[in-house]
C-alpha cells in the first residue's frame, strides 16, 4: 500500500478507489471520462476508452484508460492491481476488447509476464498522474523498485487484430 500523501489531491484520488474499487463518485467520473476519451477530440492519443464484455453480465463495460507507449508498442496497466474488475473481464474475454479514441479499434490484449513489466510500469506512471497515488513506487525510481511490485500490477500489450 502506498504511503499516505500530504497532498489533499492525492488523498482524494486514493479515496475515489478506497479498497481497490471505484466508489460511486469515481464510477460517475469514469463514465464522463470514457465519453470524452471516446470522441478523440479533446484528449491526447494516450487517453482512450476500453470496452470489454462483462464476464458475469455479458454486457459491454466501458472505462477510461491511459495507453502507455514503450519501445514502439502500446500497453494498458491496472493501477488498482489484480483486483480490478476490468482485469478479470479481459482475462475472461481471452483478451478480445475494443479501444476507442475517435474510432473503434478491435484489439487483443496479451498479458505481459511480471519479469518484463518494470520499464512499462515506469513509463505508465510518467504518463498517468492519476495512477501515481495507487502504485507504491515513485515514477523516477530505479527499475529495481518497479521489479519488486511488478507481480501485483497486471500489464497488457495491445495487439492490433
Amino acid at each position: 500500500m502506498p504511503p499516505v500523501s500530504a497532498s489533499p489531491y492525492r488523498r482524494y484520488l486514493r479515496w475515489l478507489y478506497r479498497g481497490g474499487r471505484p466508489n460511486r463518485l469515481a464510477r460517475v467520473l469514469n463514465r464522463i471520462q470514457a465519453v470524452v476519451h471516446d470522441t478523440g477530440l479533446v484528449m491526447p492519443r494516450r487517453l482512450a476508452t476500453l470496452e470489454v464484455r462483462g464476464r458475469l453480465t455479458g454486457r459491454p463495460v466501458s472505462l477510461p484508460v491511459v495507453v502507455a507507449d514503450y519501445r514502439g508498442e502500446r500497453y494498458l496497466v491496472s493501477m488498482l492491481g489484480e483486483r480490478a474488475n476490468w482485469v478479470a473481464n479481459v482475462r475472461a474475454a481471452d483478451g478480445r476488447v475494443v479501444l476507442r479514441h475517435g474510432r473503434r479499434e478491435r484489439v487483443l490484449l496479451e498479458e505481459v509476464p511480471p519479469p518484463e513489466r518494470a520499464p512499462i510500469l515506469r513509463r505508465y506512471l510518467a504518463l498517468a498522474p492519476g495512477a501515481r497515488p495507487h502504485i507504491p513506487v515513485d515514477r523516477a525510481a530505479p527499475l529495481e523498485e518497479f521489479d519488486r511490485i511488478a507481480e501485483r500490477y497486471p500489464v497488457f500489450r495491445v495487439v492490433s487484430s
